[in-house]
C-alpha cells in the first residue's frame, strides 16, 4: 500500500464494472456502456473509437488492433489478430526501385492496411450485446462537436508538428498555423467524424469498400504509395490461439507471433530463475538482471519473430523452458552483454491500451495503434483518417523472415496481456509504449509477484528501458544506480520522456472486488460501479 502522505494515485475498487482507459472522455463512454447492460467488448469499442478522436496522435481508424477476450460462460480465453498487411504493391523490388535501403520510418511507403475497424466489428458480432451505431456515436460527437485537448495528447502532438505539415490534409485538419493545438484549447475533426458516421452505418465494408476507401486509395496514390482498393477489401482479421507461459504461480497470455508477445513470456521465462528476495527493488542489480532478459529476449524476436502465415515461428523452442534457462545463463551480474545484441527497430512511444471488465466477468483487453505519433503522418485524403506506418516494421533483406512481401504481415508491436490464477482472469492489462511494451508488462507483473506492491503501485514505479545501446531510466529512480550500472558497461541516461502508460484491471474472485488502475504517465483514469 502507499504512502498516503506522498503524492500518488489510489486503487480504484467496485464491485460491478470497471474500465481504464488513457482519457477520461474515453473511460466515462466506456462506463456508460457498461451502465446500459453492454458487455466488455461493447465498452471498449465505444472507447477506443473516442480515443481515436481525443487522442489523434496515438491511435485512430487507420492503425490496428490486437484483443484478448475472456468469456465468463464459457471460460475461454480468445485472441484476435487485427493487423493490416502490405499492399499488393509493395514488393521488395518496387520498394528497392524506389531508391530505398529500408522502409521508410514514416512517410507514404510506410502505410500498410488499416486493421482496426475490421477487428471492432470482428469482436462486437461476436460478443457484443449493443447496437453498433449508438457504440460508436460519442465518437462522432466528439469528432463534430470538439473535444479539449489534454496536456499529454499535446505534448505529442507538439512533437510531431514538422511530420504533419508535410502532408497538405494533416497540416489543414490537425495544424492551426502549423503548431499543434494548445493544451486546453477545443479541437474539432468533422471529417474524421463523417468517415465514422458511414463505418457507423455501413459496418467495416463502410471502411474497407466504397467511397471512403476510394479516397484514401486516390490520396494515397497521387504521392506514389503502394495502397490499392484491392488491398483494403481484401482486408480480414484473424482469431489466433493465444500464447502462455507461467510465472510465479500465475499464467500469463498472449497474442502469438506477428505480434510480439513472445517476448514477454521469453522475458518471465529468464526472470523465474532470479531469486528476487536477495535484489533489492529499483537497484542497480534489480535493473541490470531485467535490461539484459530483455536484451536477450528482444534479440530473439528480430531474429525470428514475423507473420506466421508465410514463415513458422519457432514458438515452442522459444518458450522451452531449457532455452530459458540457457538464456538466464548468459547473463552475468557484473557485466553487461555486447550492446550489438540490442534491437534494430527504432523506439517509439504512441498506442492507446485500455481494459474492461463487465458485470458478468467477461473481460476485454484490448489495444489499438498507428505505431509511432500520428503513424505514418499523412491523412488519407478528406476521409480525415491518419494512416498508419506499420511497414516500418518490415526489414529489406530478402532472405530474412520478416522482409518486406505483398500481403504479409509486419513484426508487430501491440500485445494485450491477460494473466490467470487458478484458472480464472487475475489481470487484464497491457503497458503502452511501442519497443517497451513486452518490459512493461513483465515489469508490472514482477512488481507484483515478487515485491508485493499492488496494482497502482506497480505501475506507477519508475521505469527503464534497454534499446539501441542505451539504458534509459526515468526521474524516479536513486542517482546513485547510475555509478554502478555504467560500470558493469551500460550506457545510461536519463529517459527523454517518460515511458510508456498502462491500463488494468485486477479480479479478486475470493472477495467478488475489481481493482482499477490507470498510469499516471497519460491523461486517463479507471472508473467502475
Amino acid at each position: 500500500m502507499r504512502d498516503f502522505q506522498l503524492p500518488g494515485r489510489s486503487v480504484v475498487m467496485s464491485t460491478g464494472a470497471m474500465i481504464a482507459a488513457s482519457q477520461p472522455m474515453a473511460t466515462q463512454v466506456g462506463l456508460d456502456v457498461l451502465r446500459r447492460g453492454g458487455s466488455a467488448i461493447d465498452a471498449a469499442v465505444a472507447a477506443v473509437a473516442v480515443l481515436c478522436v481525443t487522442e489523434p496522435g496515438s491511435t485512430g481508424i487507420g492503425g490496428d488492433c490486437f484483443v484478448l477476450y475472456h468469456e465468463a460462460s464459457s471460460g475461454k480465453l480468445y485472441g484476435l489478430n487485427g493487423s493490416g498487411r502490405a499492399p499488393a504493391a509493395a514488393t521488395l523490388e518496387a520498394m528497392q526501385a524506389k531508391g530505398l535501403a529500408a522502409v521508410p520510418e514514416q512517410g507514404i511507403d510506410s502505410i500498410t492496411v488499416p486493421g482496426a475497424v475490421h477487428a471492432w466489428e470482428a469482436v462486437h458480432q461476436r460478443f457484443g450485446r449493443l447496437d453498433w451505431e449508438m457504440l460508436l456515436q460519442p465518437a462522432i460527437n466528439y469528432g463534430d462537436g470538439g473535444y479539449a485537448v489534454t496536456p499529454v495528447v499535446h505534448g505529442a502532438w507538439q512533437r510531431a508538428e514538422k511530420v504533419l505539415a508535410r502532408d497538405p490534409y494533416a497540416r489543414r485538419m490537425l495544424l492551426r498555423d502549423d503548431k499543434a493545438p494548445p493544451a486546453g484549447s477545443v479541437h474539432r475533426q468533422p471529417e474524421l467524424a463523417q468517415t465514422l458516421r458511414v463505418i457507423a452505418k455501413h459496418g467495416s465494408a463502410g471502411f474497407y469498400t466504397g467511397a471512403v476507401a476510394a479516397e484514401l486509395v486516390r490520396a494515397c496514390q497521387a504521392q506514389g504509395g503502394f495502397l490499392a482498393e484491392a488491398d483494403l477489401a481484401a482486408h480480414e482479421s484473424q482469431w489466433v490461439d493465444p500464447i502462455s507461459t507461467s510465472y510465479r504461480g500465475v499464467e500469463l497470455f498472449e497474442i502469438p507471433p506477428s505480434g510480439q508477445g513472445i517476448v514477454t513470456l521469453m522475458l518471465l521465462n529468464t526472470l523465474a530463475h532470479a531469486d528476487f528476495g536477495k535484489i533489492e527493488r529499483q537497484s542497480a542489480a534489480h535493473v541490470h538482471l531485467f535490461a539484459e532478459a530483455f536484451k536477450l529476449a528482444m534479440t530473439e524476436r528480430d531474429r525470428f519473430v514475423c507473420d506466421p502465415d508465410v514463415t513458422p515461428v519457432p514458438v515452442d523452442d522459444l518458450l522451452s523452458l531449457a532455452f530459458a534457462k540457457q538464456q538466464y545463463a548468459r547473463i552475468q551480474p557484473e557485466q553487461a552483454l555486447p550492446q550489438n545484441l540490442t534491437s534494430t527497430m527504432v523506439p517509439h512511444r504512441d498506442t492507446v491500451y485500455l481494459s474492461v471488465v463487465d458485470r458478468d466477468g467477461n473481460a476485454a483487453s484490448f489495444i489499438n495503434s498507428l505505431f509511432w505519433s500520428f503513424g505514418s503522418g499523412i491523412v488519407g485524403g478528406e476521409t480525415g483518417v491518419m494512416l498508419q506506418n506499420r511497414g516500418a516494421g518490415f526489414v529489406m533483406e530478402a532472405d530474412h523472415p520478416n522482409c518486406i512481401a505483398p500481403g504479409k504481415r509486419p513484426l508487430h508491436t501491440i500485445i494485450p496481456a491477460m494473466a490467470y490464477r487458478d484458472g480464472k482472469p487475475w489481470l487484464c492489462f497491457g503497458v503502452m509504449g511501442g519497443q517497451f511494451q513486452a518490459m512493461g508488462q513483465a515489469y508490472v507483473l514482477s512488481n507484483m509477484l515478487d515485491y508485493g506492491l499492488d496494482i497502482q503501485e506497480a505501475i506507477d514505479a519508475p521505469r527503464f528501458q534497454a534499446l539501441m545501446g542505451t539504458l534509459s531510466l526515468e526521474r524516479g529512480f536513486d542517482p546513485s544506480i547510475y555509478g554502478p550500472l555504467s560500470r558493469r558497461g551500460h550506457a545510461v541516461e536519463e529517459a527523454p520522456l517518460a515511458l510508456g502508460g498502462a491500463q488494468a484491471v485486477m479480479i479478486d474472485h475470493a472477495a467478488g472486488v475489481l481493482h482499477g488502475a490507470s498510469d499516471p504517465r497519460k491523461d486517463g483514469m479507471a472508473l467502475g460501479f
